[in-house]
């Protein structure tokens, strides 16, 4: 069993930055790691995916370019960096991880979730 916890969430002006943070507890060495976001009344949406064996990252197109996925071996943690932030970026931030190893954007192929951080960017 994998719980995931997010952590860095905030408030921040338009054009600012955040880095968000998702600790794992148990072994992950193979699975894949994803980060999702979902604001009231939508779909959860993703926004980028990375492999914790081979770190190859994946993004949404309206995140690439402006948010950096990577993983911390040591401290089994997995961050998203989000710079040149929008007020369309505000939402609930959730991380995911797949058993299956597989860096995808698809939510169903996900087995565990985190809670959620808040993220609210103003204009």
């Amino acid at each position: 069993q994998v719980q995931l916890v997010e952590s860095g969430g905030g408030s921040v002006q338009a054009g600012g930055s955040l880095r968000l943070s998702c600790t794992a507890s148990g072994r992950i060495t193979s699975y894949g790691m994803g980060w999702f976001r979902q604001a009231p009344g939508k779909e959860r949406e993703f926004v980028a995916a990375v492999s914790w064996r081979a770190g190859i990252p994946y993004y949404a197109d309206n995140v690439k370019g402006r948010f950096t996925i990577s993983r911390d071996y040591a401290k089994n943690t997995m961050y998203l960096q989000m710079n040149s932030l929008k007020p369309e970026d505000t939402d609930v931030y959730y991380c995911a991880a797949d058993r299956g190893g597989i860096t995808t954007h698809h939510e169903y192929e996900y087995d565990y979730w985190g809670r959620g951080t808040q993220v609210t960017v103003s204009s």
